[in-house]
């Protein structure tokens, strides 16, 4: 297959994935278009490693069923970000405040990243807990691109943070 041939192959392929994303994300509460996505990933890493494989349409059915146990398992074991803990009223004073100091400190090197950086790491760390679609939305950007772009936000944030642990507060190393 000729990368001429991948536009008719999608085109042909589109409204079955589509279906197949829908019928396996339904109740789970997972994004159809995150699966639908992730699908077409492995396409392409499949074109390139092996060819088109034999029968598209059994490919892809397997494809979308095998994406979204890994996503069900994955989701197990992954928890939604929380701006406070449940049971905050047992903590003492100190660790309330504590607590405060960090979170404020995050969002403070949060709004000091390059670019578009804040917006991206404010709207992932989202008590709304939006979903890829949503967040590329709001951004103006593609949902592709949301990936990359995190892991160099968070890249960038973690190398300011340590670098800001690292150095000395005005009394000395902490």
């Amino acid at each position: 297959m000729t990368y001429e041939a991948l536009p008719t192959l999608i085109l042909a392929l589109r409204p079955l994935l589509a279906a197949e994303a829908s019928a396996e994300t339904l109740g789970p509460g997972a994004d159809p278009g995150d699966l639908e996505q992730t699908v077409w990933l492995r396409l392409l890493e499949r074109l390139a490693a092996e060819g088109p494989p034999a029968d598209p349409a059994l490919w892809l059915r397997g494809t979308v069923r095998a994406e979204a146990r890994r996503s069900r398992r994955t989701a197990g074991r992954e928890t939604a970000y929380a701006a406070e803990p449940a049971d905050d009223h047992r903590r003492g004073p100190e660790d309330r405040v504590l607590g405060a100091d960090r979170r404020a400190a995050l969002h403070a090197a949060v709004r000091r990243l390059p670019g578009r950086c804040p917006r991206l790491m404010a709207a992932l760390l989202s008590p709304r807990d939006l979903t890829y679609r949503e967040i590329a939305g709001a951004l103006g950007m593609s949902q592709g691109s949301l990936g990359p772009e995190r892991s160099r936000c968070l890249g960038c944030l973690r190398r300011m943070l340590a670098a800001e642990v690292a150095s000395p507060g005005p009394w000395g190393r902490e």
